[in-house]
């Protein structure tokens, strides 16, 4: 249930309060559509968004395989997604419609990824539509224009997504506990568990609380100085053979 349903501002003000992986710049700077990148299917043309972002991604991480890049890369842009519309869920009641044609994505800029949304249109902030927003709208799609150009599993995909769900529910989590808005937390924590009970999501890993335990890896252990994150399925860096 939730307990408030505030218009969203035109320019998303109060999201903007959460900062990092929350805030949603608005306006229609010359920049690629997500729409476009999910669209464009080439691995070897640097005008195509994925690509030059993968290849960007790979180049500051000195990754030794372009499929780490993939992965973090991926992870990023499915955190910045499930952050938005989670946190305006739960600050709100509503989330925007981030319809890939409306999301607007600086390939070149520095994490979190700098995406724009070209209008504000409400739409209801329960899990279905959630779902139907950022897993369908942007993850199934973002995750075939990957997989068409790099060998990269669908398993570690889905995982990073997860991750980067339970990710924001736990930041979701601290913020309201921090700045006394505790039904902010209890909303964002209900709805990732809904979201995360989801054929795509429901094995990728286990949710307790806000602790997710992944049954996989997205392979940032193999980056130069790279360990693992805290919610990977290892302990320690595997040793390689």
């Amino acid at each position: 249930m939730y307990l408030i349903s505030v218009d969203l501002d035109p320019d998303l003000a109060r999201l903007a309060s959460l900062e990092g992986f929350f805030a949603l710049r608005t306006g229609r700077p010359p920049l690629p559509t997500l729409a476009e990148a999910y669209a464009t299917q080439s691995v070897t043309d640097e005008s195509d968004p994925l690509t030059f972002r993968v290849r960007k991604v790979v180049r500051l991480l000195d990754a030794p395989e372009t499929r780490i890049g993939v992965s973090v890369a991926q992870q990023g842009l499915a955190a910045r997604l499930w952050s938005v519309a989670l946190g305006a869920a739960a600050l709100y009641g509503q989330v925007p419609d981030l319809d890939p044609r409306l999301l607007r994505w600086d390939v070149d800029g520095s994490a979190p990824d700098d995406l724009w949304l070209a209008e504000v249109r409400a739409l209801p902030g329960d899990a279905a539509t959630i779902r139907q927003v950022v897993q369908h709208g942007h993850l199934d799609p973002l995750a075939a224009a990957l997989r068409a150009r790099h060998p990269v599993s669908a398993g570690l995909l889905w995982g990073n997504a997860a991750s980067a769900l339970a990710g924001a529910a736990r930041e979701l989590d601290k913020w309201s506990r921090a700045n006394g808005r505790t039904e902010a937390g209890d909303r964002a924590r209900t709805l990732a568990a809904e979201l995360l009970d989801h054929p795509d999501l429901r094995d990728t890993g286990t949710l307790n609380g806000t602790v997710f335990r992944r049954r996989s890896c997205c392979l940032y252990y193999r980056v130069p100085g790279g360990g693992v994150c805290g919610d990977c399925c290892f302990v320690r860096p595997p040793r390689r053979v």
